[in-house]
Order: C-alpha cells, then sequence, then structure tokens
C-alpha cells in the first residue's frame, strides 16, 4: 500500500470539524403520514376526555350517594324517634284514637298487622287495666342505610301504670325499627324487639 492510498483511506474515514456539521436536519413526513398522525392524536385525545367524563362521573356519583345516604341516616334516624314514642305511648282514656293516628307514620304490611293489633288488643287491654303507657328513646344508632332505607337500633324506657300497678314501673327495650323513605316521607316498615 503507497502512501498516497493511505492518505486516501484517511480522508475518507476522518470526521468532519464540528463547525462544519449544520444544526438542520431535511426530513419530508409524506401527506399520509401527517394525516395519520393528526387522526391519532385526535382519536387519543378523544378517548382521554371520555375516560375523563366517566372517571368524573363516577366519582361524582359516589359523593352524591354518600352525600345522600349520610342525610338519611340522620333524617330517619329522627323520624324513628318521633315515630316510636307515638306508636307505644298511649293513654287508656283516649287510645282508641292516639295510637291509629300513629298508623300514618308506618307503612307496607306492618302498618296494617299495628292496626290490628290496636284494634283487637291494645285498644281493650288498656281499657280494661287502665294502662297508661309513656315511652322515651333514650339513644338510637344507625345499623344500615342508603338513600331511601335505614335500619335503626333503638334504646327505649317504658314507664307503666294500671289500675292493678298505680306505681310506675319503668323497663327498658332494645328495638330494631326499619325505615323507608316513601314520597319523601320517613315511614316505619318494620319494628322488632330485640
Amino acid at each position: 500500500m503507497t502512501t498516497a492510498t493511505v492518505e486516501k483511506l484517511r480522508e475518507d474515514h476522518e470526521m468532519p470539524e464540528p463547525s462544519a456539521v449544520s444544526g438542520k436536519r431535511n426530513f419530508r413526513i409524506s401527506p399520509a403520514v401527517r394525516l395519520w398522525a393528526k387522526i391519532a392524536s385526535i382519536a387519543l385525545l378523544c378517548v382521554l376526555f371520555v375516560v375523563v367524563l366517566v372517571v368524573g362521573w363516577f366519582q361524582l356519583s359516589t359523593y352524591l350517594d354518600d352525600r345522600h345516604t349520610a342525610d338519611a341516616r340522620t333524617a330517619a334516624v329522627d323520624a324513628a324517634s318521633v315515630q316510636v314514642v307515638d306508636m307505644l305511648s298511649y293513654d287508656y282514656e283516649n287510645v282508641d284514637t292516639t295510637l291509629p293516628k300513629a298508623a300514618d307514620g308506618l307503612t307496607g304490611d306492618f302498618r296494617d298487622e299495628y292496626l290490628k293489633l290496636v284494634k283487637d288488643a291494645i285498644v281493650p287491654g288498656a281499657k280494661e287495666k287502665k294502662l297508661t303507657v309513656k315511652v322515651s328513646v333514650q339513644g338510637a344508632a344507625v345499623i344500615s342505610a342508603s338513600p331511601d332505607s335505614v335500619d335503626t337500633l333503638m334504646f327505649v324506657n317504658q314507664v307503666t301504670t294500671s289500675s292493678e300497678n298505680p306505681q310506675a314501673v319503668t323497663s327498658g327495650s332494645r328495638l330494631r325499627v326499619s325505615m323507608h323513605k316513601v314520597d319523601g316521607r320517613w315511614l316505619v316498615s318494620q319494628l322488632t324487639p330485640i
């Protein structure tokens, strides 16, 4: 190999000086590739928008459901406290008018059962024994809740007087009270002693 050939090979393999390299590159993108890139980016934005909408709707729905359930817990316990007192308190002198009025706060089959019990057992027994019963709610807790149905646990005290026992007798009990929202009102659908 001659010296001229070696020089020629060196020149062919040498890197150009940094000042000789241009910062601009001439890449050409075809119009079809540009069109597909625009379509792909628009599709990606649409998918992201739909995902954001779905996640937002889910979060809002969960928040509203939780808010309605929290409101239901408070309103149902308040209504149950009033209704339990109305259903269980009576005086033998007006038992036949006060207890049937309490049925306005009941719903479903339980309402019919309550009215039958009042008519067949409570009114005759209260008049015969001159019973007076006063009930007070001492505490209440929510067992389970949804926006239109709440189960509560109620602690009640009952003070009873009668012709046989004129001195007041106090007793306590626990009740499971199921409440259902009907036409915007919280009504008792079941009352079970525990």
